[in-house]
C-alpha cells in the first residue's frame, strides 16, 4: 500500500482514539461509527479531521505528532460540535472552514507552549474556539449560522438534564437499568450524543484497548454518582456531558494515563471527583454570565494543574508521573515495571570488580568488625584457596596471604581525586589506628560519587592526584597498611571525596560467584559476605558481535521467503534502536561492555526482527557455558493467555503473571552459540512457551532460530554484500 496512504489512514483514526488517549485501531474504528450515529456531525468530525492533517502536513509540521493525532483531535471535536449544533448551509462551511484554521493555529501554538513544561494540551483549543463561535454567532445575526435546537447544548447550557434529554432517553428502547444507562450516555456524551447504543458501542473499543482505563471510567462514574447522592448538588441528576467528559475522564486520565497505574493513582482518581464538581460549578456560573458553556474546560484545567502539580516534587515516591508515553495504561504500567526491575545500567553508574581472579568478601555491609554505622556500606576483600584459608605457609608475613601484591583496579572511568602512598605495611596482627585507612586512591567518578580503595601496599599507588583513569586500570597493590591486621582490600562508594567519608551502598553491575560446581550471574547487586565472586569471563568475538554502531545494516532472510533490512541508529537522547526498513519494526538496545539487552519493542510483532528480539533478549559476552543470563519480558507481549485481560484489571495492585527469559552462551561444534529460553510463569506454575538459539562466527552474527507457539521460524543474518 502507498505510504502516503498509510500514513493519512493512520492520521485519521488516530485522530478518533487519541480522545480516549489511545492509538488502538479498533477503539478508532468504533469511535468513526459512533460520531456517524449522527450523521451531520459524523460528516464534519470527518471532514475537519482530514481537512487538518493534510493543512499540517503541507506546512511541514512533525510528521509523527500529525500521525499520532496530537494536532487533530480538536479539529474533529470542532467538527462533531458544528454539525451537532449548526444546520448545514452555505455560511456553515464558511465558517467552519474558518474555524479549523483556528483550531490547527491553537492547537500547534499551545501544544508548544505548554509542551516546554511536560503539559498536554488536551481540549483546550476546541473549547476555545467554539467559544469564538457561539459568541461570534450570537452576537452577529449576519453571520448566517443557524442553530439547531440541541438537547446537548440546552444540557451543556444548564449543567443539568433538561426535560428534552428525558423525552429523547425516551425513544431509546434499550434499558439496563437506571445507573448502566447513565453510563453508556454519558460516555456517548463526549460526541454530543446522548445514545445507549453508541454508549455500550464505545465500551467495547475502550475495554478493548484498555482494561485499566476502562475500569477508571467505572470509578469515576462511580465516584461522581456517590458524591452527588451525598451532597445533592445535582437533585435533577448530573449532565451526561459534565459526567462524560469532566468527571469520568480525568480519572482515567489522572488516574491511568498521565500517572503509572497504581493503588495511589486510583486513589488521586477518586479525589479529583470532588474538585472536577466544584470547578464545573464554579466555571457555569463564571461563563454563564457570557452566555457560555464550559465543555470539557473543567477536566483540561484539573487534569494539566495535578500535572504541573506532580512534576515539581523533588521525591516522587511512590506515585510516579508516566516517563514513556505508549498511550496504554497498561503498556505503561508493563513497560515502567519492568524498566524498574531490568533497566539498571539508567540508574547506576556500572561498576566492575576492583581486581583480577576469585576473590572472597571477608567483611560485607554492616559487617561485625569495623564496618558500623555510617561506615557499614563498605566491602573487604581476601583471596582464599581451597580449604578457605587467605595464606599459605606460617601466615606470620604479608608475602604468606594470597591477596598481598595483587593488582588493584579502577572500578569506574574516573579523575583521581585523592592518594596516600606512604604508610608502612603492618606486621601480622598489629593495627595502625592512627593512620585508619592506609594508602588509599579515591576516584571521582561523578559529581557526587567517589570509589575509594585502602589498605594498599606502600609505594605501589600507580597514579597521582589529577589524573584520568579508565575503567580496568591499575590503580596499585594490594596490602596491610592502616587498620587492617593481616591483608585485604577496602572497598566503599561514597559522596563526597574526603579519605574518611561516610559510606554510600552501590552494586556492581556484573560479576560471577561460585557455588559449589557452578557459578551465577549477578547484575546489579551487591555481594554478600562469604560470597567468593570474579568478573565475568569476557568472550571477544561474541562481544563484537552484538557492538552494533549507528550505520551498521544487516540482512535478514527468513525460510518462509520473508526478508529485511535492518539499520542501527540513535535517538535525540542518544539511545541505540534497530528498525526494519520494511516493516518499520523498531526496537531499542544498550550494550554496556558485559551484556547486550534489548529494553522496548514497537511496531509489527510477525516481522523477523521481532522474533529475533525474543531470541536475544538479553545476552552476557561470555561463552562460559555455566554462566545464565536471566532477565524478564514486560507483560504486553502478545500470546500470553486469556487471562492476560483479567491480569490488566488487577495489575495496579498485584501481578500474578510473569515471562521470563535466560540464555548461556558454548562453542557447539567450533560454532559459538547462544541458547534462549522463554517461559511464562502464572502464580506457582511455569511453562516453557519459547526457545530459541543464535549462532556466531567471524565476529557476527550468522543466523537464528526460534521455536515459538509451536511455529519455528529460521533466518539467516547476512551483514556483508547486502544492497
Amino acid at each position: 500500500m502507498n505510504k502516503n496512504i498509510i500514513y493519512y489512514t493512520k492520521s485519521v483514526l488516530n485522530s478518533y482514539a487519541i480522545l480516549f488517549f489511545s492509538q488502538n485501531r479498533i477503539l478508532a474504528v468504533l469511535l468513526l461509527l459512533v460520531s456517524f450515529f449522527n450523521p451531520a456531525a459524523g460528516l464534519t468530525g470527518l471532514l475537519c479531521t482530514c481537512a487538518t492533517i493534510v493543512l499540517a502536513s503541507l506546512m511541514g509540521y512533525h510528521r509523527d505528532s500529525i500521525q499520532s493525532g496530537l494536532y487533530s483531535f480538536n479539529a474533529l471535536l470542532l467538527g462533531i460540535g458544528f454539525g451537532t449544533f449548526y444546520h448545514f448551509n452555505t455560511a456553515f462551511l464558511l465558517w467552519l472552514i474558518a474555524a479549523c484554521l483556528l483550531v490547527l493555529t491553537l492547537t500547534v501554538v499551545l501544544t508548544a507552549w505548554l509542551g516546554k513544561y511536560g503539559l498536554p494540551v488536551l481540549s483546550i483549543p476546541f473549547v476555545l474556539t467554539f467559544w469564538a463561535v457561539l459568541v461570534a454567532a450570537n452576537g452577529y445575526a449576519g453571520m448566517g449560522l443557524e442553530q439547531k435546537e440541541s438537547y446537548m447544548l440546552t444540557e451543556l447550557y444548564t449543567g443539568r438534564s433538561a426535560y428534552i434529554v428525558q423525552f429523547l432517553s425516551n425513544l431509546d428502547k434499550l434499558c439496563f437499568g437506571k445507573y448502566p444507562d447513565l453510563f453508556f450516555r454519558s460516555l456517548s456524551s463526549i460526541f454530543f450524543q446522548n445514545s445507549i447504543v453508541a454508549g455500550i458501542v464505545m465500551s467495547i473499543g475502550l475495554f478493548i484497548h484498555s482494561r485499566i482505563g476502562f475500569s477508571l471510567l467505572i470509578l469515576g462514574f462511580i465516584t461522581s454518582c456517590l458524591f452527588n447522592s451525598i451532597t445533592g448538588v445535582y437533585p435533577d441528576g448530573i449532565s451526561h456531558y459534565h459526567l462524560g467528559a469532566n468527571f469520568m475522564m480525568v480519572s482515567v486520565a489522572i488516574g491511568g494515563f498521565f500517572l503509572i497505574p497504581s493503588v495511589r493513582s486510583y486513589i488521586w482518581a477518586i479525589i479529583t471527583v470532588p474538585v472536577a464538581f466544584l470547578l464545573v460549578n464554579a466555571l457555569t456560573r463564571i461563563l454563564g454570565v457570557h452566555n457560555l458553556p464550559i465543555f470539557s474546560l473543567p477536566f483540561c484545567l484539573l487534569t494539566i494543574a495535578l500535572l504541573y502539580f506532580f512534576m515539581l516534587r523533588t521525591n516522587p515516591g511512590k506515585l510516579q508521573l508516566t516517563p514513556i508515553q505508549h498511550y496504554s495504561p497498561e503498556i505503561n504500567l508493563y513497560q515502567f515495571l519492568n524498566g524498574q526491575e531490568r533497566l539498571q545500567d539508567l540508574k547506576y553508574l556500572r561498576l566492575s570488580l576492583p581486581f583480577i581472579g576469585t576473590w572472597t568478601v571477608s567483611q560485607g555491609y554492616d559487617g561485625g568488625i569495623t564496618h558500623k554505622e555510617e561506615w557499614g556500606k563498605a566491602l573487604d576483600f581476601v583471596i582464599t584457596d581451597e580449604d578457605n584459608n587467605t595464606y599459605r605457609d606460617t601466615g606470620t608475613r604479608p608475602e604468606h596471604f594470597y591477596c598481598f601484591n595483587k593488582p588493584v583496579l579502577a572500578c569506574a572511568d574516573g579523575v583521581v581525586e585523592d592518594v596516600v602512598n606512604h604508610i608502612e605495611d603492618n606486621e601480622i596482627g598489629v593495627v595502625n589506628t592512627q593512620q585508619n585507612w592506609g594508602n588509599t586512591v579515591v576516584i571521582k567518578h561523578l559529581t557526587g560519587l567517589y570509589s575509594k580503595v585502602s589498605h594498599l601496599k606502600q609505594h605501589s599507588v600507580k597514579v597521582k592526584i589529577g589524573d584520568y583513569v579508565k575503567q580496568g586500570d591499575l590503580l596499585g597493590l594490594c596490602g596491610n597498611s592502616g587498620r587492617s591486621p593481616e591483608p585485604h582490600l577496602h572497598f566503599q562508594m561514597q559522596v563526597t571525596p574526603y579519605i574518611g567519608s561516610k559510606t554510600l551502598a552501590y552494586p556492581f553491575a556484573y560479576y560471577t560467584s561460585n557455588n559449589g560446581n557452578s557459578e551465577q550471574l549477578h547484575s546489579f547487586e551487591i555481594p554478600a559476605e562469604g560470597m567468593q565472586l570474579q568478573p565475568v569471563d569476557m568472550n571477544a568475538q561474541l562481544k563484537q558481535a552484538f557492538t552494533w554502531q549507528p550505520g551498521y545494516n544487516a540482512k535478514l532472510s527468513g525460510g518462509n521467503g520473508k526478508t529485511e533490512t535492518v539499520e542501527v541508529f540513535t535517538d535525540a537522547y542518544n539511545q541505540s534502536y534497530i528498525t526494519s526498513k520494511e516493516t518499520g519494526a523498531t526496537v531499542y538496545f544498550v550494550n554496556n561492555g558485559t551484556a547486550f539487552y534489548f529494553t522496548s519493542f514497537y511496531g509489527d510483532d510477525t516481522s523477523l526482527l521481532y522474533y529475533f528480539y525474543l531470541a536475544a533478549y538479553k545476552v552476557v559476552f561470555t561463552a562460559d557455558n555455566a554462566v545464565v543470563a536471566t532477565d524478564v519480558y514486560p507483560l504486553q507481549l502478545r500470546n500470553l493467555s486469556p487471562g492476560i485481560w483479567l491480569h490488566d484489571l488487577v495489575a495496579p495492585f498485584y501481578q500474578f503473571i510473569k515471562r521470563t527469559y535466560q540464555s548461556k552462551s558454548a562453542y557447539q561444534q567450533q560454532q559459538l552459540t547462544i541458547t534462549s529460553t522463554g517461559y511464562k510463569q502464572l502464580l506457582n506454575n511455569k511453562k516453557e512457551v519459547m526457545s530459541a538459539s543464535v549462532q556466531v562466527a567471524d565476529n557476527a552474527i550468522k543466523s537464528f532460530t526460534i521455536n515459538l507457539n509451536e511455529t519455528t521460524i529460521t533466518a539467516q543474518w547476512q551483514t556483508e554484500h547486502i544492497f
